[in-house]
């Protein structure tokens, strides 16, 4: 099978044209999660880190001040560029770049003190998998952080969720609940000790033009949002303009030493 034709190809195709918009887009560039992300390595100033599906490289430029060095990990080549590019400007010599899928990670069985992700996880073909290797490549006493949207437990809400981001962004494959991560986290043999949840406003204007979404995706999901109940309409608080809340969480994990 052609590369272009696997889940792989389209996600690479998808994010690497948007390369650019993502370093700037607010969502990603701060919030109070991705500080708390980055805290996790408050202290370890000789921790090695890998940032898994970096994308515009937020996580490694927040976490490369406190630690010896990071790895920004990514499918998409021109996201790698944009992060060097963005690290050379901030003089963070300690951060490199590799390319490569999560679920076939190029380096050694512990060869890390901390695996993190944030935005990531839900485009992962095998999310399985890419756990067990980020399991594999952590180091015994590790600690993994990720941070990603949030599936609602109700059946409902998130048949709404998965449509209308699945309508934005074909390489999406799932948001997953609260349970299936830490179900999902201990089979990889982590073991799941905190979590800290949030809500975010996503202007939708914004979410969409990111993505670069095509007009008739565009409508399809204005209209699946106006077609819904109002308990959708009241969970997600979806505003007139389409904008609307998502549940994201910080997830923590440790491997046993």
């Amino acid at each position: 099978m052609a590369k272009d034709a696997t889940h792989e190809g389209l996600v690479e195709r998808q994010f690497g044209a948007q390369a650019s918009s993502y370093l700037g887009s607010a969502v990603h560039a701060r919030g109070p999660d991705l500080d708390a992300l980055a805290a996790l390595l408050d202290g370890k100033d000789d921790a090695s880190v890998l940032d898994l599906g970096c994308g515009a490289g937020h996580v490694s430029f927040a976490v490369a001040p406190r630690v010896r060095a990071v790895i920004a990990y990514d499918l998409a080549a021109e996201m790698l560029e944009v992060v060097a590019r963005e690290a050379e400007k901030r003089g963070l010599a300690n951060l490199s770049t590799r390319q490569g899928v999560v679920e076939r990670l190029p380096f050694a069985d512990a060869e890390f003190d901390a695996v993190l992700s944030r935005y990531s996880a839900h485009h992962w073909r095998d999310v399985e998998a890419g756990l067990r290797e980020a399991a594999r490549v952590l180091k015994p006493g590790g600690v993994l952080g990720f941070v990603d949207a949030l599936a609602p437990g109700n059946a409902l809400f998130d048949t709404y969720l998965q449509a209308i981001e699945l309508l934005r962004d074909p390489s999406h494959v799932r948001d997953y609940s609260l349970a299936q991560w830490q179900a999902a986290l201990a089979r990889a043999g982590l073991m799941p000790s905190a979590v800290r949840c949030y809500r975010i406003r996503l202007d939708f204007a914004s979410w969409v033009e990111r993505m670069r979404t095509p007009q008739l995706q565009v409508d399809a999901i204005r209209a699946v949002q106006q077609a819904m109940s109002e308990s959708v309409t009241r969970y997600f608080a979806i505003g007139a303009d389409g904008s609307f809340d998502l549940d994201i969480a910080l997830i923590v994990a440790t491997k046993p030493a």
